[in-house]
């Protein structure tokens, strides 16, 4: 995100001296993406950054996938993933059940009440959306507070960790891509200002307010990373606490953005689906779907035409209101439908007819659409519906 902002304290110039009060020098480290051709922040820390004192391995959760064949739509009930009495002993990063992957992103899916261990994704980064419940994001940049509704965005390699709030858990919906992930281009000036045409501004992104320094010895950081074997996990052990930042600035850091600051862009007939783009990363792009005015031609199918993505796969994360379209499917309140590339899809049998005359729709969902097949995780076998695919009959086949 090319926004610059300043935390803490910073010299006026960088790559200069920066002392403390006893004249012990700050140790600058450089965050950037793409080498030192992009987007970057200078983090000035009280120790040395790349003192470990052990690293052994994390075994991560169940990474496999399996090929979504024979080739079929398919509807996962995320509610259905974690019991009640789960809730306490999980964590938003070490609980996550993979959905569906491939080497672009991996979507996975969590509800938990226990803080996280700190953790970094050096695979890419990664935007988590938070379908309920709250929490506090600790950051080497500082914290965020998350709320239901909140993208939270997370640049590669971000030390960080996940502490619940209030008695409710946190469900969250987790995207963890395999690049950066950025404001599509078209929404953006040539120097990075998201433009008047754009569906939400640099108001409506909130990052920390306030650096964190944290105290504490052989501190222990879990790492997602890759080797010529896939993806893995190291347990890194600092000699000191992380959360070492008395200052930085820069465009590159964590930040959230509400659902709700989304500004939907609506016409006079059905609009295509990217009007309703969030994001892009490699391989794929995020789009929110929000409360708002339908078409209003005099002879407008307020839902969407039946359309075939011939060049990707579509998966859309049910969570608020109702959905006209999927009526008679069995999709409701954490449903996640896969729409495969090869596959014609569409209303559900009787939505045209029922949507004739609508003048507005009540509906929250998070789209994810890939431009390489994505593959069934664990978690999408165990929380699948056996009849979703056979629900345009007009009637449940078993």
């Amino acid at each position: 995100m090319a926004y610059y902002r300043r935390l803490g304290d910073v010299p006026p110039k960088r790559h200069t001296q920066h002392r403390d009060d006893s004249g012990r020098l700050y140790y600058e480290e450089l965050m950037g993406e793409e080498g030192f051709s992009s987007d970057s922040s200078l983090l000035y820390h009280r120790g040395i950054p790349s003192a470990i004192s052990g690293s052994t391995v994390w075994e991560l959760p169940d990474q496999t996938t399996e090929p979504n064949h024979p080739l079929r739509p398919r509807h996962l009930k995320l509610h259905e993933l974690f019991p009640q009495e789960s809730w306490s002993q999980t964590d938003i990063v070490t609980g996550r059940r993979l959905l569906l992957g491939n080497a672009d992103v991996r979507i996975s899916y969590v509800v938990a009440r226990q803080t996280s261990p700190l953790y970094r994704n050096a695979l890419g980064d990664e935007v988590v959306y938070v379908e309920s419940g709250a929490a506090r994001v600790e950051t080497v940049f500082g914290a965020l507070e998350a709320r239901p509704g909140d993208y939270v965005v997370i640049p590669t390699s971000t030390t960080h960790r996940w502490i619940p709030r209030g008695d409710e858990p946190v469900r969250a919906y987790a995207i963890e891509s395999s690049s950066h992930i950025a404001p599509p281009k078209r929404y953006l000036s040539r120097y990075g200002q998201l433009l008047e045409n754009a569906p939400y501004c640099e108001r409506d992104l909130h990052g920390p307010s306030e650096v964190l320094l944290a105290d504490g010895t052989d501190i222990e950081v879990l790492v997602k990373h890759r080797t010529s074997r896939g993806i893995v996990g190291t347990r890194m052990v600092y000699p000191r606490h992380p959360f070492d930042v008395v200052g930085w600035d820069g465009c590159l850091y964590p930040y959230t953005f509400n659902i709700d600051d989304f500004e939907p862009i609506t016409g006079r007939v059905h609009q295509p689906p990217p009007v309703h783009q969030t994001f892009e990363g490699n391989g794929f792009v995020v789009c929110n779907f929000v409360p708002r005015k339908v078409d209003y031609h005099p002879l407008a199918v307020p839902v969407p035409y039946y359309h075939s993505n011939v060049d990707s796969d579509e998966v859309m994360f049910y969570c608020g209101g109702n959905y006209e379209a999927r009526k008679g499917s069995g999709i409701g309140l954490g449903s996640v439908s896969v729409h495969p590339g090869g596959h014609a899809h569409g209303p559900q049998p009787g939505s045209m007819e029922r949507s004739l005359g609508l003048e507005s729709v009540e509906e929250t969902a998070v789209m994810v659409d890939t431009f390489a097949p994505l593959e069934l995780g664990e978690g999408a076998l165990a929380c699948e519906d056996p009849n979703y695919a056979w629900s345009w009959l007009g009637k449940a086949v078993g």
